[in-house]
């Protein structure tokens, strides 16, 4: 299918429903998420979410990304221990997805400038983990200049995990 001009914009409640669908989607294609799949729409409302956008093609939603609060995750933990900062200015860019025929179109590129754009205005320092099997989302992440600052394991299910990276945004 080919894609009219995408847009990248700031997520709004009426959203919910096509990026559930655009999330359910992924995660058919690639296996991502690996949790969140049961309810793609909490998974995507969470508590957490300090703002996201939203890539739309055509009036349906092609892709996401959040920027949210810090929960314990391991990038959070290994940046603080890392640079000295404080938990108050660490935001952990989350919930990054685009559907396969929107790719090629830039949209997670644009996706992750607007969320980046926003750490800069709010003060924050973004990180993240992506698990090591999610090649082309690393190599966007090395493109875009953020710098990995170590591995973890991402848990997920009952006992489950899978290996991922930690990597934190550039400062510029």
């Amino acid at each position: 299918m080919t894609l009219s001009n995408v847009i990248v914009r700031p997520f709004a409640d009426d959203d919910l429903a096509g990026a559930a669908s655009a999330l359910v989607e992924v995660h058919r294609t690639d296996g991502y998420p690996v949790e969140g799949i049961e309810d793609p729409e909490a998974w995507i409302k969470s508590d957490a979410v300090m703002a996201a956008w939203i890539a739309e093609s055509d009036g349906r939603v092609v892709g996401h990304v959040a920027v949210m609060k810090p929960r314990g995750e391991a990038a959070v933990e290994l940046w603080i221990k890392q640079s000295g900062d404080t938990e108050d200015n660490v935001g952990v860019l989350a919930r990054l997805f685009v559907t396969k025929d929107a790719r090629k179109q830039t949209a997670g590129q644009r996706l992750t400038d607007a969320a980046m754009a926003y750490a800069r205005t709010h003060g924050l320092r973004l990180v993240l983990d992506v698990m090591a099997k999610d090649a082309a989302a690393i190599r966007l992440y090395e493109r875009l200049g953020w710098r990995q600052i170590g591995e973890t394991l991402h848990h997920f299910g009952d006992s489950r995990a899978i290996p991922a990276m930690c990597f934190v945004a550039p400062t510029d």
